[in-house]
């Protein structure tokens, strides 16, 4: 199998060498670096490893070049190798033209020349780049398979759990490639062992949970420290900012996470309103990113592990896991977040992971293609996963209640959406029924203007709506507001409850529950803002009121 390709284009001979220079000095070993002054010959190259199905890892082009501009070339190479990573050459003076192409050709960074010195200003780019894009690099006949029936609930859901937890694999669907019927009689299975998961260590897992694939990747099955300072639950963007400055602040710090990193940010395709990227991330490069900081200060993660209790021992916080695990701290930040809502239609829970997906927009992608995709919902989450579907799937229709989507989705979501002729927007309306044999098949589509109801034939369908807070597992000492979130701070105060049963002489800090000691960032607090900046900021406060607290006890 040959390497990866890295390729640059420049028409200025001098330029070219000196960044073919730079390349081959620093990913000769794992790359191949290719470099042309023409344009049109660098798509040709492209086209014919294209044929070869050989993979292209990143492309880097200078913006001003007669045959074409760089943004041209990136926009023509990008259907030949979407996932490629983009970067544009630019002169100071064309900044403006490499901003304007992060929308156009969803460019992934600009660099301005001169570069000097690379280890300061290239190497640190493209190291960035070709990280996320090795991420879900799998070489052929390398990595975890999982073979099984395209919609089968357990496929979807150990599908998204290696999704969600940024673990690369290969999916192959048993009815439509003849590779997995050869795998399975060389793993001496049958249907009713799907779906199969082969590792690379050559070990075979029938129909597993993810909680037994976990423990096969060498997961940690119990915690290692028999106290910790702070033990965080719930690993979204709050519970990971939580974890990062817990742990670069020397505290003995665990997260806990019942599924996988991220939260519903993520599943999101493009967040493309965070501070400091200019052509947007994606929810699991945040994740990883974070996943990676937080490792390195220390942090131990447990996951996937659920949180089934709380109790008090003196001034230690006992939580109990499942299968009797348990976990002491001193202090707890609960970052559990939020979940999708149900869609309420008729025949809806037959359907759940075998056509009807909530979020799972990136697990599902593939299977979309060429097919007729709905989502239900006006949110940013809806407009990020409609963007992403649209490259897969022959048409996607959104179903709103409301006439547009101006009051619930960012603005630059609503531009991205009104350009893209492959997405419907459906106002006015609802999904009442979906029906199928062994798979989503049908749904009806309810006019809620006029009451009239229109069936259409639908290959997937994606929920959005609404969320509700995982806070049903709280022990009732931590009083919730009337929608379930929890209350923090000086709001606590209001309630006759909570003066009843707060026995310390201060009141409780900005973040704090209704049980000293107990912290709540993030979507599950009750007056949260719901966005990822915001859940950053939270969890990123909520050790400084940990240090408080611990300073106290």
């Amino acid at each position: 199998m040959s390497l990866p390709v890295i390729m640059a284009v420049d028409d200025d001979l001098q330029v070219l060498q000196a960044i073919s220079r730079d390349l081959k000095s620093k990913y000769r070993a794992e790359y191949r670096i290719v470099s042309t002054t023409s344009a049109t010959e660098a798509l040709s190259y492209l086209e014919e490893l294209r044929r070869k199905n050989e993979d292209v890892a990143l492309l880097l082009s200078d913006q001003r070049m007669p045959e074409m501009l760089g943004v041209e070339f990136l926009e023509k190479a990008k259907k030949l190798f979407p996932k490629a990573k983009r970067i544009l050459l630019t002169a100071y003076s064309d900044t403006d033209a490499a901003i304007r192409a992060i929308n156009e050709v969803q460019l992934h960074y600009y660099l301005t020349k001169p570069w000097d010195p690379p280890e300061e200003k290239l190497y640190p780019v493209l190291n960035d780049q070709l990280e996320e894009w090795f991420m879900h690099y799998i070489p052929e006949g390398k990595g975890i398979r999982l073979i099984g029936f395209q919609y089968a609930p357990l496929s979807h859901q150990i599908k998204d759990f290696l999704t969600g937890n940024l673990i690369p694999y290969r999916w192959l669907d048993v009815e439509s490639q003849p590779e997995a019927e050869e795998l399975m009689l060389l793993a001496e299975s049958t249907i009713a062992d799907l779906p199969l998961v082969l590792l690379e260590d050559g070990s075979i897992l029938k129909r597993p949970s993810p909680a037994i694939i976990a423990e096969k990747m060498g997961r940690p099955l119990e915690a290692k420290q028999e106290v910790y300072d702070v033990a965080i639950i719930g690993a979204g963007p709050a519970g990971l900012a939580a974890s990062v400055y817990g742990g670069s602040e020397g505290l003995k710090t665990i997260l806990i996470e019942k599924r996988a990193p991220g939260g519903q940010a993520g599943t999101s395709s493009r967040i493309e309103n965070y501070l400091g990227f200019p052509s947007g991330l994606s929810g699991a490069d945040l994740t990883r990113r974070a996943i990676t900081q937080a490792t390195r200060f220390g942090v131990e993660f447990f996951s996937p592990q659920s949180v089934q209790q709380i109790e008090l021992r003196d001034q230690y916080k006992v939580l109990r896991l499942e299968q009797d695990k348990v976990v002491v701290a001193k202090a707890i930040v609960i970052t559990t977040g939020v979940e999708y809502r149900q869609l309420g239609a008729k025949n809806e829970e037959n359907f759940t992971g075998a056509g009807i997906y909530y979020g799972a927009a990136n697990t599902e992608a593939y299977a979309c293609k060429d097919r007729e995709v709905y989502i239900v919902g006006g949110g940013n989450s809806a407009g990020q996963a409609a963007m992403y579907l649209s490259t897969y799937a022959k048409r996607v229709h959104l179903v709103i209640r409301r006439n547009d989507l101006s009051e619930t989705m960012s603005q630059y979501l609503i531009d991205q959406i009104s350009k893209t002729e492959t997405i419907e927007v459906v106002p006015f309306s609802e999904i009442v029924e979906v029906n199928g044999a062994e798979k989503l098949e049908q749904l009806c589509l309810k006019n809620i203007s006029t009451g009239t109801v229109e069936v259409r034939h639908v290959s997937a369908l994606f929920i959005f709506i609404g969320a509700k807070p995982n806070t049903s597992w709280l022990p009732p000492e931590i009083l919730l507001d009337e929608k379930g979130y929890i209350e923090t701070g000086r709001d606590l105060s209001l309630r006759q409850e909570f003066k009843n049963s707060w026995k310390q002489k201060r009141e409780p800090y900005l973040l704090e529950t209704s049980m000293p000691g107990i912290f709540a960032a993030g979507d599950v607090r009750s007056g949260a803002m719901n966005r990822v900046a915001s859940a950053v900021g939270e969890g990123s406060m909520s050790i400084s009121f940990v240090h408080r607290y611990l300073a106290e006890n």
